[in-house]
């Protein structure tokens, strides 16, 4: 079985990667090298290396491997960033980012979930620089930034000043999918420069994840 899913992966990089603008060597080598099925129970492990999404709650899942090669590519994580991972799930995203970066904070709100997480984590010799947290998402980390760079992988509707201001404050980078309806997302890129952020669109996204619940407008 092992073997199978070593070639699925090499298709998933063929096929669905190197197609779509992922050139980087290093970014291809760690989808390639980082076996996904370790982090899914069999039923979703078999399908894993597909083009599509992957639904782990009823809101939440994994985006097809593609979005996840974009946010990193977008993202430029440098060996120096410290970066904090909003939405951890079962750990699979979470340890492609952490091969990458000096240090690695996990934040996972689901109790289930976290208990995945950390399970999947902590069986993972390869990986010592990731700090797990079972916190509310949207909070983020404010006793542990500034942070280089936040990832948030999970469509939302709208970014707070909490976690801006979490961002390190000369480049600090943050990198999310904003929920425009049911099945639609876009990815941006916030780049904090002192009090002052700019905003990057870099690609569509078909989900109907969120992790975030719709607030409507005070109205007089």
């Amino acid at each position: 079985m092992s073997e199978t899913f070593e070639i699925a992966r090499k298709n998933m990089v063929v096929n669905q990667l190197r197609p779509n603008k992922i050139n980087e060597e290093n970014i291809l080598q760690i989808f390639e090298n980082t076996p996904k099925e370790n982090y899914l129970d069999v039923r979703l492990g078999k399908n894993c290396y597909l083009d599509n999404n992957l639904d782990i709650t009823d809101k939440r899942g994994y985006l097809k491997n593609l979005h996840l090669a974009q946010i990193i590519k977008y993202s430029k994580i440098l060996s120096s960033d410290k970066v904090l991972h909003i939405g951890g799930l079962t750990g699979y995203f979470s340890a492609l980012i952490s091969s990458l970066c000096k240090e690695l904070h996990v934040v996972e709100e689901n109790r289930e979930l976290y208990k995945l997480l950390e399970n999947n984590i902590n069986n993972n010799n390869n990986i010592n620089n990731i700090s797990l947290f079972n916190n509310n998402l949207l909070d983020g980390l404010s006793d542990n930034a500034p942070f280089n760079l936040i990832i948030i992988d999970g469509p939302i509707f709208k970014i707070t000043d909490k976690l801006k201001k979490q961002l390190a404050m000369n480049g600090g980078r943050l990198i999310y999918i904003k929920k425009i309806y049911d099945n639609l997302g876009k990815a941006y890129k916030i780049i904090r420069n002192e009090d002052l952020y700019s905003s990057e669109y870099l690609f569509d996204v078909m989900s109907s994840y969120q992790i975030q619940e719709q607030q409507e407008d005070f109205k007089f």
